[in-house]
């Protein structure tokens, strides 16, 4: 028998996202009644049935169009009406999508990383802290976020990058902000960061088109100075001017332009 929820577990893990396809009433002949299940991945394959046919093949239509969305929703379905199926019964599925849990990785366990760790643990990331200095890194005592202690350009080939990766790059040197800011911008993401001032930025900003190896479109993808411009001052509301930011676009909000998003010379200390 198909554990399915084994299987949702299994792409999670691999970062992909799927659609659980459960028939929640039936009236009349059916193939299959009530608490029957289906997954639908990503890539269109099936694991378990909720009836065949016609019926079944709208359904993983629906669910692929669940996935794209990201979304929860209810499908009632006329067996004759609809797919022309002889069991002339109803059904009614609700097809809920499952996403993996978004990756923030945090590059600095300064006090804006820390705090930053601190706040997006309550919420579904998968928090991740890089930093080689280990006095800083083990600082953080919440057991919900990963501690690397490792260098950070040796880590980056290890991170697996894809469209749920939310990267924030806050470490204490600026050469070392924009390998990472490099590497990143050749990546998958959903979201990523630089924390600075605005000499900073234009100093980066100049430097990477420059080299000819990044384009005006790349750069603009990048979030710096990292935030919203809420007047904050030290590392606690500093943070939380990040996360609501990563917030906006992970539920689906469109990025201020980043000229448009500032914050003052004096913050990036606080790195």
């Amino acid at each position: 028998m198909v554990n399915i929820f084994k299987i949702i577990e299994e792409e999670k893990a691999k970062g992909k996202p799927s659609a659980l396809c459960i028939i929640v009433s039936t009236k009349g002949s059916t193939p299959l009644k009530t608490g029957a299940k289906m997954l639908v991945t990503q890539d269109g394959k099936i694991h378990g049935t909720i009836g065949g046919g016609n019926f079944e093949k709208k359904v993983i239509e629906d669910a692929l169009q669940v996935i794209t969305k990201n979304e929860s929703k209810h499908f009632e379905h006329n067996l004759i009406q609809q797919h022309g199926m002889c069991c002339g019964g109803t059904i009614n599925v609700y097809i809920d999508s499952i996403m993996p849990p978004e990756k923030l990785y945090i590059f600095g366990a300064g006090h804006v990383g820390r705090a930053l760790s601190q706040f997006a643990s309550t919420l579904s990331f998968d928090v991740f802290v890089i930093d080689a200095r280990e006095d800083e890194i083990n600082q953080i005592q919440n057991p919900a976020i990963n501690k690397l202690i490792l260098n950070y350009t040796d880590t980056l080939t290890s991170l697996p990058f894809d469209s749920t990766t939310y990267v924030a790059i806050m470490t204490y040197d600026h050469q070392i902000d924009r390998e990472i800011l490099g590497f990143c911008m050749k990546k998958e993401f959903a979201y990523l960061g630089m924390i600075g001032s605005h000499r900073k930025v234009e100093i980066t900003r100049k430097m990477f088109l420059s080299t000819q190896m990044y384009s005006e479109e790349e750069i603009s993808k990048v979030d710096m100075p990292m935030g919203f411009d809420i007047k904050a001052t030290g590392p606690e509301e500093i943070a939380i001017s990040i996360l609501a930011k990563i917030i906006e676009v992970k539920n689906g909000k469109k990025i201020l332009d980043n000229k448009e998003n500032s914050k003052s010379e004096s913050k990036i200390a606080f790195a």
